[in-house]
């Protein structure tokens, strides 16, 4: 797989054929991504819009040209999968091999383009980002697994001293290195929330539903109940000046591990899994007077599907009964909560126990069936934010009443900086009103408005959302 910078290419080459397998080129009218070599493309240069790879090409909107069938090709050079698989197994077990992005790339042979392409497209990330982020969570296992030191897991994981490792631990964890290496000797932990840190957002998120029977929130606080490898446990979270300080209760007694997923998860509904600041920077009229805005996420993938799929062409309030409605029918009791079902939970349903509680037949069918293709292992969903965002979408459209309004929606709360939820009518209502257009925009045309906000299409949407 090989790259070139896109502003590069030249006309002459890219009719030879030079470029086919190289880059894509897309056209206006019809919206369309082609071969360079395409005879359909061949306009003038500064009407052609270069993409480094099919999946930038297609979260653009773009359709794949029916008459030199780029995708062919392309799916016979591979997307870049392979590598980025390799590379994620290289950093399981030896970040501190490759110091650098460069020393990643030239560990698996390819250019620094081609491994800012490959992590665009499957991470989500530069390199730099990710492999800080690689480095960090081997280091969280180092100290918590094999009781490392701070300094022996920063040596361990690859960072040119301690104090880089403990500025990115903070950044990414919310805590020091040495107060996770405690975690679950006390029944709580601190997470230190950056300056500019809107709680707003994540209140409002949490309390949604004011009948909330997974989580509430009020002025100050949010409750969340939530499995773990231990049995159930309600995580409370305190907004106190720059901390979010955590009490943890469970009818059980939670071991190190259980307390790890907790944090992880907590983490997750702080919405402190990406940083926002290259985005806020770039658009800084989008992001206006909502300095700080970060997307809340969903802890669990399974939770995050079930409301997609619940919230398919319903509104927000009936969406939230129905999804009480599951919560009721198959989650567990800790507290005066319930976690929300896991997927076996729901693969037991009958189906007719959903509709007599108003869920659509075809929406039953779709979660029960989603549920058992799950609880059978055909998908691993709760791997999928820590994987490729291509093959997660690729995974999740595969299902049976999953189309990319549904996958893009999941992928964007479980933690993909780049997912947009084309089809969503209040994202293209808001681009509407942007733009000032005379109608509100299709799923093309809302995907087209939404690629200057790559590689932050999921921070845009929220900014979108919260403008109306």
């Amino acid at each position: 797989m090989t790259t070139i910078r896109l502003l590069d290419w030249d006309r002459r080459t890219a009719r030879r054929g030079a470029l086919d397998g190289v880059l894509l080129l897309g056209t206006a009218d019809p919206y369309v991504y082609h071969l360079p070599s395409c005879v359909l493309a061949m306009g003038r240069k500064a009407d052609l819009t270069a993409f480094a790879s099919e999946p930038q090409a297609r979260a653009a909107g773009l359709k794949p040209c029916k008459r030199c069938n780029p995708h062919r090709l392309h799916a016979e050079r591979g997307d870049g999968l392979e590598l980025f698989h390799r590379l994620s197994e290289r950093l399981e077990t030896e970040p501190a091999s490759v110091p650098s992005p460069t020393a990643l790339a030239e560990a698996v042979g390819v250019t620094d383009d081609v491994l800012a392409v490959v992590l665009g497209d499957h991470a989500h990330a530069t390199a730099g980002e990710w492999l800080e982020r690689k480095r960090v969570a081997f280091a969280a296992r180092q100290l918590l697994d094999l009781g490392a030191t701070a300094r022996d897991a920063s040596h361990a994981a690859g960072f040119p001293g301690i104090k880089p490792f403990e500025r990115a631990f903070g950044l990414l964890m919310g805590m020091t290195p040495d107060d996770y290496r405690h975690l679950g000797t006390q029944p709580g932990f601190s997470i230190r929330l950056p300056a500019d840190y809107r709680k707003d957002a994540v209140l409002a998120y949490q309390g949604r539903d004011v009948e909330g029977l997974a989580e509430r929130s009020d002025a100050s606080r949010v409750w969340k109940a939530l499995d773990t490898p231990d049995g159930p446990a309600i995580v409370d979270i305190r907004f106190e000046g720059r901390l979010a300080n955590v009490s943890v209760t469970s009818p059980r007694r939670l071991g190190i591990a259980s307390f790890a997923i907790l944090h992880r998860d907590v983490l997750k509904v702080l919405g402190l899994r990406n940083d926002i600041r290259a985005f806020e920077a770039a658009h800084p009229d989008l992001v206006s007077a909502r300095r700080g805005l970060r997307v809340p996420l969903v802890p669990r993938a399974f939770d995050a599907l079930c409301w997609a799929i619940i919230g398919q062409q319903i509104n927000l309030s009936f969406a939230g009964s129905l999804r009480r409605e599951l919560i009721l029918l198959a989650g567990e009791r800790v507290g005066d909560m319930i976690v929300h079902p896991t997927p076996e939970a729901v693969a037991r349903i009958d189906p007719d126990d959903l509709t007599r509680r108003r869920f659509s037949r075809a929406k039953a069918r779709y979660l029960i069936e989603t549920a058992r293709a799950i609880a059978e292992g055909k998908l691993a969903v709760e791997a999928l934010a820590e994987d490729s965002a291509v093959d997660a979408e690729r995974r999740l459209t595969a299902l049976h009443g999953i189309g990319t309004w549904t996958a893009r929606y999941v992928m964007m709360r479980i933690g993909f900086a780049d997912a947009a939820p084309v089809g969503d009518s209040g994202l293209a209502t808001a681009l509407e009103r942007m733009y000032g257009l005379a109608e509100r925009p299709d799923a093309i045309a809302t995907a087209r408005l939404m690629t200057p906000y790559a590689p932050w299409r999921s921070l845009a949407s929220l900014h979108l959302w919260a403008s109306l």
